[in-house]
């Protein structure tokens, strides 16, 4: 046993060397790698994330703009069909003031054609009376020389 001892002994002495040169190179590591790519990723994922947000952000602004130019285009074709309404209201009271017009012009020469036809019609009465008298003189002269003639 006292054997085993000295040669574990012997071992453990000899390891101290690989120990410490093992513990060194993790130290090593530590800082000469480890360190320098873990600060490496971290940025990395920082500038990823970042960019991340950024085009989320971006996104967010266009869907925002977009949606602020469909309501402009929105207001803009409401405005246009008041516009276009307006018009077709304006255009339609001015054909029917056209229409009221025209038709009191009509109505006005109705009026003086019935008046001069009133008149004509007066006239050839006025005629016809002042005629009838002479007519009924012709028809006793051109009957009584017949009823002198027959007696």
């Amino acid at each position: 046993m006292a054997l085993i001892i000295q040669q574990l002994e012997a071992l453990f002495i000899g390891a101290i060397p690989t120990v410490i040169l093992f513990v060194v190179l993790v130290v090593a590591y530590q800082l000469l790698v480890q360190g320098p790519l873990t600060a490496v990723l971290k940025k990395r994922h920082e500038l990823t994330e970042g960019a991340m947000e950024e085009a989320q952000k971006a996104i967010a602004r266009a869907e925002a703009r977009t949606a602020e130019y469909a309501e402009k285009l929105r207001q803009a074709r409401v405005e246009a069909n008041k516009v276009r309404e307006q018009r077709v209201q304006q255009w339609s009271n001015e054909r029917d003031a056209a229409l009221d017009e025209a038709r009191k012009a009509a109505s006005a020469k109705l009026s003086q054609a019935r008046a001069a036809v009133e008149a004509e019609a007066e006239a050839a009465r006025q005629s016809l009376r002042g005629s009838s008298a002479e007519l009924a003189a012709q028809v006793v002269r051109a009957v009584l020389p017949a009823a002198e003639a027959s007696r």
